[in-house]
Order: structure tokens, then C-alpha cells, then sequence
């Protein structure tokens, strides 16, 4: 080894040497500018002649390889022998070119030099380096003329050909035939010749692993808002436009896992898949944004470019501003518009001069509305606000619009006073007081000390029983108001239900531990206010409201025909009940206790509900929705109901010892109906009149059925095989001409349904 290293000092000596040598000379030649181009192009010779010699099989190789993969033929071929081709080609085209490396000795200038010099005998180039060793004025002319001599056998040199070391190296030509080929080759193939050598450089060694034999399942879930269907992603689709929000699922059969590589934007994540118990690997994504999906085992397997569409938020308007209504409701028209459909509609409310304490305190209430997540609706509702806590003061409202997506649209804000209830009764006045003090109270409770003393034995704690102490200013003051509304009780109250509720609801407040627990008064102070008010028809129409809001919701839901069928009667008995409470309070007011009403019928508790017109009402509505007119029974069920609230008993039938109801004039009174009354009792007239034909051409066409069946028709029906006055009908005889009676029956039945039609749609545009 010492002496390796010696002999390496001593060769680097030599080269450095000759090279500062060789650099002398080339600098005295650099006066001669031809001599110096003649120079560097047989420099040039020499380093491609150097090269060629060094990495003539890496070249020969790899032009072999590029000409095979531009006519095609590695695409034609097995995928698994290409791959092994491709394989094989670039190992080994690394190994030549790392010899290549090896063998390669870049010649010099000097050697570039020498080369051109041994063209001439006197060898111009190296003796022009020569100096003059005599230095008498005699030698100088001589070396002179020698010089001018060898200077123009310099110029007379011209760079060698170096044909004979190009025949040994390359007998054949190949030099000038394979690059012909190749760009032949290239002109031939045109578009196709980067693709092919693509393919040919990047081989798919994913099929010598087996992945020919790999499984790549995907789909696409949308959002459930959206209503799309499940979309299986094939191969062959490279690009699709799905719902934002959507999630896609992609499941592959393989060997190990794959990775899936998701390119959104600039962005690029890696992520691999997680094995299922059947032995199957599995991930999923969820989309957002625009994405490149591409699955890699041993390179890319599967890609789709998944575009996603926005879902723009929803929009909300006041179609018409609240206003409130005779019955202290609010009514306003709203509507709304999305593009997958609104699943949620609510009132924001916001007080317009805002409590200190809660500046920003806010709340929504509900809107029903049509049907399951609407694209696009419009309706004209009437909400009961009168018992929210901030009723009776001006808040700023705004409609707002919520989507699938949880995405919201925000309406204009409108500024107005939330309705409250008249109470007129002094104990109703007073306990609505005490509730909207604890409801509108917007500051928690304190935070107790604790008692160390609470767990040892024989100790007292007396946390619990000072938790009153630690409520915000209005619930303590609601707590002495009710003190000072339950003193005395004996005196002051003639229900005692009602103290009973007050002290209950007094108990809640000192129990309370928090702000939640203290509001839990609200219905009991809501119930004593409306039992003091109206007394005991509070509680039939809070039933009533009950019965109608459930019987809405199945009309408007499309539920089946036994619960609407169920729900229905439900409204009729809380209708009647209602009536009932009615009628009492009217005999405790005043009524004799005998008065008769409408028609010879009791209101109330017997069978009949009091008033031929309300009845038939009752009716029309149970006929609406077995028939399955879900608009028609909703609108007949609102009249009803409103009917209900603004009843008043009157003295009716001429006697002047009874009372009857609105629309329900005794002998001589009809001039004094109301004209809106007399408008409803002349509609219901009208449907239910209307209903009764639909009923009979119901029974016509069913015996009609029986008949053409050749089953005999059931007596008593209109379809029956005699008539009331005991002769056949015609078409039953026997006689001939059956076919054409029959004919001209179920021509007499479609007419009749096509002028019922029309009457029906006359009727909703004169209601409309």
C-alpha cells in the first residue's frame, strides 16, 4: 500500500508536469489562430472517438432498446414479458455505462496537439515551442527564417480524419445507421413516440408482482340532502363532478396495501389503506374540494378526477312582513329556495333593546313547513308567539333557512312588537309577571362556596337551603313576589289549585341550582294565568291546539290513511270537549242551565256538537282526508279551529231562552248573520253537497264493476238489480244489447266524474 501511494504522488506529479508543460506550449501557438481552431476540432475528434470507445455498448444497447420501443413492440407484447424487457434493458444499461465510466480517459489539448503535429515531418507545433541556443547575431536571422518556416507548416495542417481507429472501432457503420433509424422512427410515429418511450422507460413492475390479478372497487356516497344515488366509479371514467360533501369508498383486492394519493390544488396527501377482516383493504375520503384520486401498488392502478360541485347556501325572504292577527297570533308569508332543498326553516328573534347583560342574546323558533326538504316553497303562516319571553316587546326578526349541508340563509330583518296575551284577570296579570321576570333574567347563577363541614358526621349542610341567595336579581324578585301573591290564602283565593300551583312553583325557585332548573315555572305560571283568565276552557283548548298541530303534521307528511284516520277522530273529540268547556263557562256566566241550543242538540257531551253547520264541517273534514285532499282538509282544519277560538254563545233560535253558535241564526235572524259567516256556512253547504255526489259516483262505478264482472249487484246500491220501485234497471233485462248499455253507462259515469271535477275546481277558486 505505501508504495500504491507513491507511485499515485509520482504519476500526479508527472500529469501536472506535463500538463503546466503543455499549457506553455498551447500558449506560444495561441499567436497563430488557425493553428488554435485546428486544434480544438481535432479535440473534439478525439473526445467522441474517447467516448464511443469507452460506452460504445451502453450506446448500442440503448439505440437497440429506443428503436424496439418506438415501433410499438413493447406495447404489443405481454405486459409481464415488457415489463422483464424494460427491466432487464435498464440494469443493464446502468452496469455498461458504470464500465463506460470506468474505461473513459478524456483526452487533452496537448494530445489533441501532438495528433495534429504528426501530420508533418518537422513537427511545426513542438518546434515552434523550440528556443535559439546561440545567441550571435548570425544564429538570430537563421532562427528567423526557421521559424517563418515552421509557422507556415503549421498553417498548412488540417485536423485528422481518424478514419482507421473509426474502422477498427466500428467496421460496420453502425454510428450513422442506427441514428438514422431512429429519427425515422421518430418522424413515423409522430404524437406517439413520447408516450411510447414513456411506457418503455417507466415499466409497470406491478405485474410481475402479481397486480394483473389486483381488484379496485370504488364508490361514491353524495350527501344524504342531496337525494343522489350511490355512482360506482368504473376505469374507463376519468373524470366526474360529484356533490360537495360527498364521500367516496374504495376497496381493493391485493397482496399488500396500497396507497392512495390525493392531489387537491397544490396540495398532495398520502394515505394508506387499512385492512378488512375479509382480508381486503379499504379507505375513505371525504370530498371537499376538487380532487385527483389515484390508487398506487407498484405504480398507479387506478386515478379519477373527482370535481365537486358548491352547495350555495339557502335563501330566505318575508314574501309578507309579520303582522299580528285578531287572535293575537303572527302571521307572515315566507319563502325559501336551495339547491338540494331546505330541511329547516326558524325565526331568529333579537331584542331590539337588548338586556345589559346578555347583549348578544338571541333565540329561533320553529316554522313547519310542506313536506320534506323543499327545493323551493312559499306559504302563509300564523304562529302563537304569546307565550315566548319576550312577548310584548319590539325585537328584530329575520328568517332563517338552514339546508343539509348546515349551510344558512338569512332574510331581511324585520322590526316589530311580539303579541302577548291580553290578561285581564288579576291573578293572571300577576303570575305572567312573575314568569317573564324569571324567563327575561339573562345572568346565571353564582357558584356556591363549598362546605367542608358537609361530609363529617353530625355537620349540617346548609348549602341547599341558601341556594336562593346565589340566583341573578330577577329570580330572587320573582321568588318575593310570589311571597307576597300566596299571602293570606284563605283570604284572597277561591281556587285553591291556583295557590297550590304558586307555592309549587315558589318551592322550584328556592330549589333551583341553576338558571335551567328556575324556568322550569314557566308552564306552571302559564297554566294559572290561562286558569284565571279563562277558566277551565284553557285546558280543552290546549287540547284542541294539540290535536289540530298533530293532524297537520300527518296531513302535510303524507301518513298513513288509519293514523290520519286515528288523528282526525282525535280532533273532532278535542273539538267537542272544547265545546263542552264553552257551553259551561256560558251557563256559569249567565245560561240557564237548561237553555236550549241549535237543532234540539246538547253541545258538548251527547252525540251532536252543537250548530248543523259546524257539524257538517266535522264531517267535510273527515271526508277530505279519507279521500286523500291533503291541502283542501288542512285549509278546512285552520277554519275549524279558528272557528273554535272566536266562538261566543248568543241567544239563538227566537225563544230567548238559549244560545246558539256564530252562523247558527234562529227564525227570522238571517239578515243578521255575518257576512263572512254566511260566506262559510254557504262553502260548507256547497262541499259537502259536492262530497255527497262524489260518494254516489263512487257507488255507481262500483256496481258498474260488479256487472261487468258478471257478479250480481247488491240491492239497496244505485247499481242494484231493481230499482226502489221493484223494476230492473236497464242493461239487466236479459235482452240483447248489453255491450252497447253498458257503453253507454260508463260514458254516463265519466261525465258525471269530469262535472264533478270541474264543480270541485270552481269551488277552490271562489274559496281561493
Amino acid at each position: 500500500m505505501p508504495m500504491a501511494a507513491s507511485f499515485l504522488r509520482l504519476r500526479q506529479q508527472f500529469v501536472s508536469a506535463r500538463t503546466d508543460c503543455t499549457r506553455c506550449q498551447l500558449t506560444d501557438l495561441s499567436t497563430i489562430p488557425v493553428v488554435r481552431r485546428r486544434i480544438s476540432a481535432t479535440h473534439t475528434q478525439l473526445i467522441l472517438l474517447a467516448v464511443t470507445r469507452a460506452w460504445w455498448p451502453f450506446l448500442l444497447l440503448a439505440a437497440i432498446f429506443v428503436i424496439t420501443a418506438l415501433t410499438g413492440l413493447l406495447d404489443r407484447a405481454d405486459p409481464a414479458l415488457a415489463a422483464m424487457t424494460s427491466l432487464i434493458v435498464i440494469l443493464g444499461g446502468i452496469i455498461l455505462f458504470l464500465r463506460g465510466w470506468r474505461r473513459f480517459l478524456l483526452p487533452s489539448r496537448s494530445d489533441a496537439a501532438q495528433t495534429l503535429d504528426q501530420q508533418s515531418n518537422l513537427r511545426p507545433l513542438t518546434s515552434l515551442t523550440d528556443r535559439p541556443a546561440d545567441p550571435a547575431p548570425q544564429a538570430q536571422a537563421l532562427w528567423k527564417a526557421h521559424m517563418q518556416r515552421l509557422g507556415q507548416a503549421a498553417r498548412r495542417l488540417t485536423p485528422p480524419s481518424l478514419a482507421r481507429d473509426w474502422k477498427k472501432l466500428d467496421p460496420f457503420y453502425l454510428r450513422a445507421v442506427l441514428p438514422v433509424i431512429i429519427l425515422s422512427l421518430l418522424i413515423l410515429t409522430g404524437g406517439h413516440a413520447a408516450g411510447r418511450l414513456g411506457r418503455a422507460l417507466s415499466p409497470d413492475l406491478g405485474v410481475l408482482m402479481g397486480a394483473r390479478n389486483m381488484m379496485v372497487e370504488a364508490w361514491i356516497t353524495p350527501p344524504d340532502y342531496s337525494g343522489r344515488a350511490p355512482i360506482f366509479l368504473k376505469t374507463d371514467i376519468t373524470e366526474l363532478r360529484v356533490p360537495s360533501g360527498s364521500e367516496v369508498t374504495l376497496r381493493v383486492q391485493a397482496r399488500s396495501a396500497p396507497r392512495l394519493v390525493m392531489r387537491t390544488g397544490k396540495s398532495r396527501q398520502r394515505r394508506s389503506f387499512e385492512k378488512t377482516p375479509d382480508g381486503a383493504y379499504e379507505i375513505k375520503a371525504v370530498l371537499q374540494d376538487s380532487t385527483r384520486l389515484a390508487v398506487r401498488w407498484w405504480g398507479e392502478r387506478a386515478a379519477w378526477q373527482l370535481n365537486t360541485e358548491p352547495d350555495t347556501p339557502p335563501t330566505a325572504r318575508f314574501a309578507a312582513v309579520p303582522t299580528l292577527t285578531a287572535n293575537d297570533k303572527t302571521e307572515f308569508t315566507w319563502a325559501v329556495s336551495d339547491d338540494y332543498g331546505v330541511v329547516r326553516l326558524e325565526l331568529d328573534l333579537t331584542l331590539v333593546e337588548a338586556h345589559l347583560a346578555a347583549p348578544e342574546a338571541h333565540e329561533r323558533v320553529p316554522v313547519i313547513m310542506p313536506g320534506l326538504s323543499p327545493k323551493e316553497a312559499s306559504e302563509t303562516v300564523q304562529m302563537d308567539l304569546t307565550r315566548h319571553r319576550w312577548a310584548g316587546l319590539e325585537v328584530s326578526v329575520r328568517l332563517v333557512a338552514t339546508d343539509g349541508a348546515g349551510q344558512e340563509g338569512l332574510s331581511q330583518p324585520h322590526v316589530f312588537v311580539l303579541p302577548d296575551k291580553l290578561f285581564l284577570q288579576p291573578m293572571a296579570k300577576a303570575a305572567q309577571e312573575i314568569r317573564v321576570t324569571v324567563l327575561r333574567e339573562p345572568r346565571a347563577y353564582e357558584t356556591l362556596p363549598a362546605n367542608p363541614l358537609a361530609l363529617q358526621a353530625g355537620a349540617l349542610n346548609t348549602a341547599p337551603m341558601n341556594r336562593l341567595e346565589a340566583a341573578p336579581a330577577d329570580v330572587r324578585r320573582a321568588a318575593l313576589m310570589l311571597d307576597a301573591l300566596t299571602y293570606e290564602a284563605r283570604i284572597y283565593f277561591n281556587d285553591y289549585t291556583q295557590y297550590l300551583a304558586l307555592r309549587m312553583a315558589r318551592s322550584i325557585l328556592e330549589a333551583a341550582s341553576d338558571k335551567a332548573e328556575a324556568e322550569t315555572v314557566d308552564p306552571i305560571l302559564w297554566a294559572v294565568a290561562l286558569k284565571a283568565e279563562y277558566g277551565s276552557a284553557a285546558d280543552a283548548r290546549r287540547a284542541l291546539m294539540a290535536a289540530k298541530r298533530a293532524l297537520e303534521k300527518a296531513l302535510r307528511e303524507g301518513a298513513s290513511e288509519d293514523e290520519i284516520r286515528r288523528l282526525t277522530q282525535a280532533f273532532k273529540d278535542a273539538a267537542n270537549n272544547y265545546l263542552a268547556a264553552k257551553l259551561a263557562e256560558a251557563m256559569i256566566r249567565g245560561m240557564p242551565e237548561g237553555g236550549d241550543t241549535p237543532d234540539g242538540e246538547m253541545a258538548g257531551g251527547g252525540g251532536g256538537l252543537g250548530g248543523s253547520d259546524f257539524q257538517a264541517m266535522l264531517e267535510a273534514l273527515e271526508e277530505l282526508t279519507e279521500t286523500g285532499a291533503a291541502d283542501q282538509a288542512r285549509q278546512l282544519l285552520a277554519d275549524i279551529t279558528n272557528m273554535l277560538e272566536n266562538l261566543e254563545f248568543q241567544q239563538g233560535n227566537g225563544t230567548g231562552d238559549g244560545f246558539g253558535l256564530p252562523g247558527e241564526p234562529g227564525e227570522g235572524e238571517e239578515d243578521d248573520i255575518p257576512e263572512g259567516e254566511r260566506e262559510i256556512s254557504e262553502s260548507i253547504q256547497r262541499l259537502s253537497d259536492l262530497l255527497r255526489e262524489q260518494r254516489e259516483l263512487n257507488d255507481d262505478t262500483l256496481a258498474e264493476e260488479r256487472r261487468a264482472q258478471g257478479m250480481a249487484p247488491r240491492p239497496g246500491d244505485d247499481g242494484s238489480a231493481e230499482d226502489p220501485s221493484g223494476q230492473p234497471l236497464p242493461g239487466q233485462s236479459g235482452e240483447g244489447g248489453g255491450d252497447e248499455a253498458a257503453g253507454n253507462r260508463l260514458e254516463e259515469l265519466a261525465g258525471r266524474q269530469g262535472a264533478l271535477g270541474a264543480l270541485l275546481d270552481q269551488l277552490a277558486e271562489s274559496e281561493g
